[in-house]
């Protein structure tokens, strides 16, 4: 099966909620949202007494993400959403668009699920694996927070980047982000959450993750999938996506780790010297749709397909009208070659 969306709600979607994405996303005839925790700002506050003996799942009105108790004279933070609440703890809330509480969370992935939707949720864009400053301890919490809320929502992957290479070098990167994905991928285990860690790769030089070093990263942490983003690989390869062949080869280093099934970004990119210049729409520039269209026509894979194009929903909505045209010139070409048999006969 073949799902298309955007990465966000629609751009023509009159309300801003997830909820309103979804149901647009549905109208448009489309089967597959990302949700974006674009910013992660947080507010805090003391637990009341109503608070006390409840989980964070509980709170109503609230994403609590962190519950910071003072053990002795420190303070830690504890997450996930099945702790019990005690008097004197800090409540860490995540002030985020994408729902009022894990309740609501729960009620739109039943939602989605109904109508056909396949969820998955995207970190924030400027993210930090490498390094071991600020920035760095944010990027690790964003991936968690992203983990809890992605669960309730019923979303089957969590996507994120991998930050800059900064002061290292690429072996030495290699290794930070490597060990901080192991210690999430964990993380996610412990705490039962169900959304698998996909690491998106980059389109600039400076930036960790060219396509070769996600793969690298997928065969020493087990259990973290590979996210496709062709318009960041096109652009990073100095336009080496150009035959349906190209693709082929793509995913065949991904099925590795993925199976049949494959988390793809596609959009037309602005591209110099190995660098991403800015996304484009589909039919600009000169990264193709309809190879990897023939790419995917091809063979059985399973493929969710989220357009990060400027154009998002209208872009979701070509590449699946490309998608089905060459499905009925294949076709077609099946049945001309079955009465071209019998002709012969």
């Amino acid at each position: 099966m073949i799902r298309f969306g955007p990465s966000g709600i629609p751009l023509s979607c009159k309300g801003r909620t997830l909820r309103d994405g979804i149901e647009d996303v549905h109208n448009l005839g489309l089967t597959a949202l990302e949700a974006q925790l674009v910013r992660v700002n947080t507010n805090e506050r003391f637990a009341t007494d109503d608070d006390v003996g409840k989980t964070p799942a509980t709170i109503p009105g609230e994403l609590v993400v962190e519950v910071i108790r003072e053990k002795g004279k420190k303070e830690e933070g504890l997450i996930g959403l099945d702790i019990k609440i005690e008097k004197g703890d800090v409540l860490r809330s995540l002030a985020s668009g994408i729902a009022r509480d894990y309740i609501e969370l729960k009620e739109l992935g039943r939602l989605a699920r109904d109508l056909d939707i396949e969820m998955s949720l995207h970190t924030p864009y400027y993210m930090d694996l490498a390094g071991t400053d600020q920035l760095s301890g944010k990027s690790v919490d964003s991936i968690k927070w992203g983990g809890l809320l992605a669960d309730a929502l019923g979303a089957e992957l969590v996507i994120t980047h991998l930050g800059l290479y900064g002061q290292y070098a690429k072996k030495d990167a290699m290794k930070r982000v490597a060990s901080n994905l192991r210690m999430l991928r964990d993380w996610y285990k412990k705490n039962r959450l169900t959304p698998k860690l996909g690491i998106e790769n980059s389109g600039r030089q400076e930036v960790f993750g060219d396509y070769e070093e996600i793969v690298t990263l997928c065969r020493s942490v087990k259990g973290v999938v590979p996210v496709l983003n062709f318009a960041h690989m096109h652009a990073r390869e100095g336009g080496s996506l150009r035959e349906k062949e190209d693709f082929v080869k793509a995913l065949a280093k991904a099925k590795k780790f993925t199976g049949d099934r494959f988390y793809v970004h596609f959009s037309g990119v602005e591209h110099e010297g190995g660098n991403e210049q800015r996304y484009t729409p589909i039919k600009k520039g000169d990264l193709r749709f309809e190879p990897f269209a023939e790419c995917i026509m091809d063979d059985s894979y399973q493929v969710t397909l989220i357009s990060s194009s400027p154009l998002l929903e209208h872009d979701a909505m070509y590449m699946k009208m490309i998608v089905e045209r060459v499905l009925a010139r294949k076709l077609g070409k099946g049945v001309q070659e079955v009465k071209g048999g019998k002709e012969a006969r």
